[in-house]
């Protein structure tokens, strides 16, 4: 829940619970995120407030090691590359491109091609990728990247495809910004995948905060 940083709070039936009491650290920051006040300081023996296990707590799912096994291995298909551009990385397309002109745009994070197998059969036909990762490169340059591109091009639409980790959720918010950058308001879709390679609701993407 975005509105306790330290992940004390939790919904459980509907209804926002502490977890575990040595994430909590007391401070009551949640108190004026609750619009119908139900949420108050009491007090009472509790866990010492533990930095570490908040930290633990906090960890990104992208950085957990996963492994998943599929009950069997699909053959490969002779489907052809639905690729129509090049380059494809944000920080290496120029902002005047010709292939941008009046494009639809598929914007994803570097991880979901390795993990969507159905990339260029469901997503990226008619459509001209651009790939990059909102944890680990420059976030400002990606705005300004965006903005010239939203600026120059005449951009149709824009498909953002992100992983269902926190992480990966600050992509979205990165294009919308370039968009209010540019002045211009384009159609946005967010797609998310799973880490079993399925496509998922936006609503179950959290914020990393």
């Amino acid at each position: 829940m975005s509105a306790c940083a330290e992940s004390a709070l939790a919904l459980v039936n509907g209804k926002a619970r502490v977890v575990s009491d040595n994430l909590c650290d007391g401070l009551g920051a949640c108190i004026g995120d609750c619009p119908t006040g139900a949420l108050k300081i009491v007090e009472r023996e509790a866990d010492a407030f533990d930095p570490h296990a908040v930290e633990m707590a906090r960890r990104c799912p992208s950085s957990q090691v996963v492994l998943n096994i599929p009950p069997e291995i699909p053959s490969a298909a002779d489907r052809p590359s639905a690729l129509s551009s090049w380059p494809v990385k944000i920080r290496l397309v120029p902002e005047g491109a010709s292939f941008l002109s009046g494009a639809d745009l598929l914007i994803v994070a570097d991880c979901v091609p390795v993990a969507f197998p159905d990339l260029h059969g469901a997503l990226l036909p008619g459509k001209v990728i651009l790939m990059g990762c909102p944890k680990f490169d420059e976030v400002d340059l990606y705005v300004e990247k965006f903005a010239g591109i939203f600026r120059r091009s005449g951009v149709r639409s824009i498909t953002v495809a992100i992983m269902e980790v926190p992480c990966c959720s600050g992509l979205p918010r990165i294009v919308r910004r370039g968009m209010e950058l540019a002045g211009q308001s384009i159609p946005l879709e967010v797609v998310v995948i799973s880490r079993q390679g399925k496509r998922v609701q936006e609503g179950r993407t959290l914020l990393c905060l």
